[in-house]
Order: C-alpha cells, then sequence, then structure tokens
C-alpha cells in the first residue's frame, strides 16, 4: 500500500478512492440496501403496500408448514441436479472434441458459444414455440400422439431442464476448453508410455488436472438453475397445476403480485441460506478432492 506523503493521500491513492467509493455506493444502493429491508420485511405482514405489523418468526415457521412452497423446493432442487449432471456431462465431451486437432474448430466454439450470448425470455419463448407447435407437429406425421410437452405435468419440467442444458452448455464447455488446454503435452506423452489410453488417460490424466474447473463449473451450474426464472416465466409460468413453479418464480408472483411480500421474503432469506449452504459444500467438498491429488 503506498504511503501518505505529509499526512495526505498521494494522487494515485485519491484516484483509487475516487473510483472505489461511487463503486461502493451502487453496490450498496442496490444490493446490500435492498437485502436489508427483504430481511427486516420478513419479520412481518407486509403486502407490498400500505402499513404492516410484527410478526416475529411466524413467515419462517408457516414456510415449512406451505405445501406449495415444498413442491416448488422439490421441482427447484430435482431441476438443478438433473440438468447440472447433463450439462457437464455433454460440455466436457464437447470440449475435449473441440480441444481435438479438427478442422473449423473456432468456427465450431463459436457456434455453441451462440446460445450464451441470447437472453433466457428469449430462448425460452423460442422454445415456447417449438414444443407447443412444431414438436407435437412433427409427433403427428410420425403417428404419434401430437401433445405439447409444457402441458403435461409429467414432462413440462423435462422441457425446462432441456432449455436450461441447451443455453448453459456453451459457458461450461467454454471452461472446460481452458482447463484442457493448461495440462502439458508432456503429460499425455509419459502417459502413452505406461500405456494410458482411452477412458484410462481420462481417467488418471486429464480429469485430476482439470477438477478445479470441474468444480468452478459444477458450483456455477447448481446455484444459476437452483435461481431458474426466465425459462419458467417463458416457457410455463409455473404451470401446468403449479407442477414447474421454480423457487424464484413462486417468490416473484406470490410476493409481487399475490400480496405475499413479507412471506415470500422470508422465502427469499431461507433460499438464500440454503444456496449459500449448498455452494460452500461443494466447494468444502471438491476442494478436499483436489488436495488429495
Amino acid at each position: 500500500m503506498e504511503e501518505k506523503k505529509n499526512g495526505k493521500l498521494s494522487a494515485r491513492s485519491r484516484t483509487f478512492l475516487m473510483i472505489t467509493i461511487p463503486i461502493v455506493l451502487l453496490f450498496f444502493t442496490f444490493n446490500t440496501l435492498p437485502l436489508i429491508q427483504g430481511v427486516i420485511y420478513s419479520f412481518t405482514n407486509f403486502r407490498g403496500f400500505g402499513s404492516f405489523d410484527w410478526v416475529g418468526i411466524r413467515n419462517y415457521i408457516d414456510l415449512f408448514q406451505d405445501a406449495r412452497v415444498g413442491a416448488s423446493y422439490w421441482f427447484t432442487f430435482r431441476l438443478a441436479v438433473v440438468t447440472t449432471v447433463i450439462v457437464n456431462v455433454l460440455s466436457l465431451l464437447l470440449a475435449m472434441g473441440l480441444n481435438s486437432k479438427i478442422k473449423f474448430k473456432s468456427t465450431l466454439r463459436g457456434m455453441y458459444f451462440l446460445p450464451n450470448i441470447l437472453g433466457g425470455l428469449v430462448i425460452g419463448y423460442i422454445f415456447n414455440y417449438f414444443f407447443t407447435y412444431i414438436l407435437p407437429e412433427v409427433a403427428r406425421m410420425m403417428g404419434f400422439e401430437g401433445n405439447s410437452m409444457l402441458a403435461n405435468s409429467k414432462t413440462a419440467w423435462l422441457a425446462i431442464a432441456v432449455v436450461c442444458a441447451w443455453q448453459s452448455i456453451a459457458m461450461n464447455t467454454i471452461i472446460y476448453i481452458s482447463g484442457l488446454q493448461t495440462v502439458p503435452a508432456e503429460v499425455y506423452e509419459a502417459g502413452s508410455l505406461d500405456g494410458a489410453t482411452g477412458w484410462s488417460q481420462f481417467r488418471h490424466l486429464t480429469f485430476p488436472l482439470i477438477l478445479p474447473f470441474f468444480t468452478i463449473n459444477l458450483v456455477l451450474c447448481m446455484k444459476n438453475f437452483l435461481m431458474v426464472f426466465d425459462q419458467i416465466m417463458s416457457l410455463t409460468k409455473g404451470g401446468p397445476a403449479q407442477s414447474t413453479e421454480s423457487i424464484s418464480y413462486l417468490i416473484y408472483n406470490n410476493g409481487m403480485a399475490g400480496g405475499q411480500f413479507g412471506f415470500q421474503s422470508a422465502n427469499a432469506v431461507l433460499f438464500f441460506v440454503v444456496i449459500v449452504v449448498i455452494s460452500v459444500l461443494q466447494m468444502k467438498f471438491l476442494g478436499s478432492k483436489e488436495e488429495q491429488l
């Protein structure tokens, strides 16, 4: 740290301070302050407007007795786990293919990254049309019953998982490619001398060396899919029969429009704690695996 000159900050330090203070103020105003207000509202019966009364921890107690909240947590966790597995498996396979010596690999990398450029709502509405009109028509042409996947509570969550995975694979693939490029060629040369090829080479050489990148992808995937919102909004709006109502969508829908601002604020606080705990456990478990290698 640069020392003070004559009891005053140097010009360089003042410049850094002038850059930092506005950013900190903006972060506090639009992130920290709403978080604090949400925690405060979670102890009230605030409806989003008008007066309110303090209810203590009643909202938190009611959360564990609300069947709709429980169903939303079950759906969200099921979607997050399934989609995280699909995304990481496919992303790693794509990364290994795009990292090999093939023609047009730079072009292919750009093409695979396109889904990540588009917004979640845009992609969701495009797939909504696909699942509602195109896919049922193709099914009828092949002699099957042409119903939309989004209209069936047993298949709607699979359609959402497909959309979430399709968009997320792009970024994860780029991260895995970055990891694969850090593996020295000498490692594979030494492994080939010991007879390591194919699956054996990947298991004992490649995967242990890219485990930090696997950790990053796994934590980010789980966090992002637990917070799924755009795809729910554009595909099903929580239907049919609230079977695809994610936690984030429930908080938004009932908190903003349903007059449960205080109750859903408590849900948001609980959800925040759950995400933090899951992320910490993932980092701790996968970090211990990295240390063992």
